[in-house]
């Protein structure tokens, strides 16, 4: 089975430079196909990325999303007959919909072919503009990605990426948006978000389970030895996610044996918001207190310090463990625990 990977992004947002990041430092070892289709009759990029080892088809007679859709199916089979490739990397023009690349694909009979991941590549600093002035084509880019890579953060403010990542979830709310500069990154954590693997669902996940697994208290009756009577509290998980501003996800966890409102919440964000030492730590502090907050069972999160660098923390009852870390693909944070205000989290812990 031949994955596909679909790079859109407007004009010159950095679609070539990720590309060859991957190959670098995601894709080693597979063979790759990479199918181009420059707006105009030069492809520019075919050169240094043959460099790589990467089979070209450059197709330079029009847009692969209109006037090539017939062809690109047919190119699409002689890619799959001659190469045989793990993976087809297809890089359409800056000025195509992303919508019709995917239609295109879809339009490929074929067994052999898997549509893997739809990016889009978007320079932070000209967001605002290209919605403004080029929105049937840049908001579709937006509207149909799975993930969305944002390009030139490391040289915009926090208050401006903030407002590119809130104009942007105007038009996708469920997309993963990787906002680090890529520099911090490498290109296997920036392919499992465009595969969705590394979601705040996902992490919220992750930390149920963790907090299942190591609880030896049960955390609704108090009583020792948790995992010794599980028949006596069988868990059964409905997720809710919600997506609003901030991107936050709330999960429900009921408790068979137990009153309705004893209900385990767990409350996540992503967040752009850069936290100084101290703030972090005051945060976290705060979450004691179980009048204000709720009662918080297990905190875990990764985000921007003012000092340049990443701060991951580690919350239990009594315990934080606060410390310098890589960096994710963007600030993230999870809190689990019992009839959680989730309006005074969102305050102690902005997105933005």
């Amino acid at each position: 089975m031949t994955k596909i990977d679909i790079f859109s992004g407007f004009l010159g947002a950095g679609k070539t430079t990720l590309i060859k990041k991957l190959i670098r430092e995601a894709y080693a070892g597979e063979k790759l196909v990479l199918i181009e289709n420059e707006f105009g009759e030069i492809a520019v990029d075919g050169g240094f990325l043959q460099d790589s080892g990467v089979e070209i088809t450059e197709m330079n007679s029009g847009c692969i999303c209109c006037s090539l859709v017939g062809d690109f199916a047919d190119a699409l089979k002689k890619v799959l007959a001659q190469f045989a490739p793990d993976r087809i990397l297809i890089e359409p023009s800056g000025v195509g919909k992303l919508s019709d690349v995917i239609r295109a694909v879809q339009g490929v009979d074929s067994h052999d072919l898997a549509l893997n991941s739809f990016t889009a590549v978007v320079d932070a600093n000209k967001c605002k503009m290209y919605m403004k002035n080029f929105g049937e084509f840049f908001n579709d880019q937006v509207e149909h990605a799975g993930a969305i890579v944002l390009s030139r953060t490391d040289s915009i403010s926090e208050e401006k990426l903030a407002s590119t990542v809130a104009l942007l979830r105007e038009h996708n709310p469920s997309a993963v948006i990787v906002t680090t500069p890529w520099s911090q990154l490498d290109g296997a954590q920036i392919l499992a978000a465009m595969e969705r693997k590394d979601t705040l669902a996902s992490a919220l996940a992750q930390l149920a389970a963790e907090s299942e697994a190591e609880d030896d208290v049960c955390p609704v009756c108090g009583c020792h030895g948790a995992h010794e009577h599980e028949h006596e509290h069988a868990h059964e998980h409905e997720h809710e996610h919600e997506h609003e501003h901030g991107h936050e996800h709330a999960h429900h966890h009921h408790h068979h044996g137990h009153d309705a409102d004893e209900v385990f919440v767990s409350w996540g964000i992503e967040t752009t918001h850069q936290f100084s030492h101290e703030e972090l730590q005051s945060a976290l502090d705060a979450l004691g207190d179980a009048e204000k907050y709720g009662t918080v069972l297990r905190a875990k999160g990764m985000v921007a310090c003012t000092c340049g660098s990443w701060l991951h923390f580690d919350l239990v009852p009594g315990e934080t463990e606060l410390r310098e870390g890589s960096a994710p693909i963007t600030g993230r944070l999870c809190v689990i625990g019992s009839k959680l205000n989730e309006a005074a989290l969102a305050t102690l812990f902005p997105a933005r």
